[in-house]
């Protein structure tokens, strides 16, 4: 069984920009996610994948991810209608561990995210000086919530 461990970010400035690559685009929905389980189709760059997550527990959950086509990707992106996330992913290596961080664009423009997966819920590891506040355990970051509710459309009160 896979398992995911990780914790989220919100970033603050752009001190991340002198150490990140190009990044690659990023679009993904969510077939299904009930029963504490979620279905996801992912394109980035020029692979797919589709993944499903089970309930999260503290910071981990299980995860099962398979490539697929990329036109069979797209064709299931369809199936999401309008809940479709965009980003463009950058990966950072920082103090030894890689971080992804994700710049939204479309419906969620303005939110700037970064995580960093790991070995076990206690493994000690170094922030950058660009990471703020840690939002691992706000469920309005993940990105199956962002797809049915964008950052654009939240109420700032």
């Amino acid at each position: 069984m896979g398992i995911e461990i990780e914790r989220k970010f919100l970033v603050e400035g752009d001190g991340w920009k002198s150490a990140a690559e190009e990044g690659l685009a990023c679009r993904q929905g969510y077939l299904d996610s009930g029963q504490g389980a979620t279905v996801r189709v992912r394109i980035i760059g020029r692979e797919a994948f589709l993944t499903i997550k089970g309930a999260t527990t503290g910071i981990t959950r299980s995860e099962f991810e398979y490539e697929i086509p990329v036109s069979d990707a797209a064709e299931l992106l369809k199936l999401c209608g309008d809940a479709i996330v965009e980003k463009r992913r950058h990966f950072i290596k920082h103090s030894g561990m890689i971080w992804e961080l994700d710049v939204f664009s479309g419906a969620n423009t303005g939110l700037i995210m970064a995580e960093i997966e790991l070995d076990s819920e206690r493994q000690p590891f170094v922030l950058p000086e660009w990471v703020g506040e840690d939002v691992s355990s706000d469920p309005r970051y993940r990105n199956v919530y962002l797809a049915r509710h964008p950052f654009g459309n939240w109420d700032e009160s």
